[in-house]
């Protein structure tokens, strides 16, 4: 039973991997770097829990619309920072509002899908959400601090490389027709 939340905990988490290397191109600090990725973690902890209690009815309506939210905010964020880029100096630091809040929520929509389908099979939510947000911490620190390592290396504004990987990542990771 461990096993299994740990595998789907890994999964879940490479979402959040993913934008984590993107959003790490603004060069975060550490400290900041845990705070988002605690933030990141968060959610996907609590996000189960929210699929687990709300049962069949958040399977069947929020699976399909999760792929497009997702993937709408990413582009959105990736935009708006491109947007930004060219109207602005560089920025200093990382714009927390969408880092910490624009960008999780939606993120975590698999996992309250997810945490429908356990609840189904009989889960506790109090073993998979903090399992869960535990890996998807972890695995956004990690991917933070390996996106800040790569773009030291790019000569380019970080908040323009971001805004691209994003722009990206939303087309490549949204849903297929």
């Amino acid at each position: 039973m461990i096993g299994q939340l740990l595998i789907l905990g890994f999964t879940l988490s490479l979402d959040n991997f993913r934008t984590a290397i993107a959003l790490g191109a603004l060069q975060p600090g550490l400290k900041r770097s845990v705070k988002i990725a605690v933030v990141f973690g968060f959610w996907d902890g609590v996000a189960p829990v929210i699929g687990i209690l709300a049962g069949r009815y958040a399977s069947e309506n929020v699976g399909e619309t999760a792929e497009y939210v997702g993937a709408i905010a990413l582009g959105l964020y990736g935009l708006y920072l491109i947007i930004q880029a060219w109207r602005t100096p560089t920025p200093e630091d990382v714009d927390e509002r969408w880092a910490l809040l624009g960008l999780p929520l939606p993120l975590s929509l698999d996992n309250v899908v997810a945490g429908t389908s356990l609840g189904l099979l009989g889960f506790s939510p109090w073993l998979a959400a903090p399992i869960f947000g535990t890996i998807t911490a972890v695995m956004a620190l990690v991917g933070l601090q390996l996106g800040r390592l790569v773009s030291s290396f790019l000569r380019i504004r970080s908040d323009l490389l971001t805004g691209v990987a994003l722009v990206v990542m939303a087309v490549a990771l949204g849903p297929r027709a």
